[in-house]
């Protein structure tokens, strides 16, 4: 895949999106202990979310940490490449991960980008507000027009 087939080349991804109970901001190596603190005892919250029915992820035993730092480390090489963006989603009072954002090109011609959502289980009322906000964050100041919101 090419930049331009995600996203056109003068585009300047955003790298925000604030809101009363969240923030995102690109997710990196830096999250790693936060994120997998997030995570691990959340998968069975995250693999009932709508968006992850195929039950690849999270891996039903979790990773080790350096696991997901390989991850993540992807992940941050996407949002340089421009060909996928992963956001990590942020208490705004003490900046503990929350959950996670992706942004990636659809496998089906029906749409032109997949967006995907998780929050920890201890914060599951946040999971409904957040996807709407990125629903209408990527409306607003993304490039596409056919948003596969995953059954949202």
């Amino acid at each position: 895949m090419t930049t331009d087939d995600f996203v056109p080349a003068g585009f300047d991804p955003p790298t925000s999106l604030v809101a009363d109970s969240f923030r995102l901001e690109p997710l990196g190596p830096q999250h790693n202990e936060s994120d997998h603190a997030a995570w691990m005892p959340s998968i069975e919250h995250i693999r009932s979310t709508p968006g992850y029915p195929d039950g690849n992820w999270p891996p039903p035993n979790g990773m080790t940490l350096e696991e997901n730092l390989a991850d993540l480390r992807r992940h941050a090489d996407h949002f340089v490449r421009r060909v996928g963006f992963t956001f990590t989603v942020l208490d705004p009072g003490d900046n503990d991960v929350i959950g996670c954002v992706y942004v990636y090109p659809s496998k089906s011609a029906e749409w032109d980008v997949t967006v995907q959502s998780w929050v920890r289980a201890d914060r599951s009322d946040l999971d409904g507000p957040l996807a709407d906000a990125v629903a209408s964050w990527l409306a607003a100041e993304w490039p596409w027009s056919r948003v596969d919101r995953c059954g949202r």
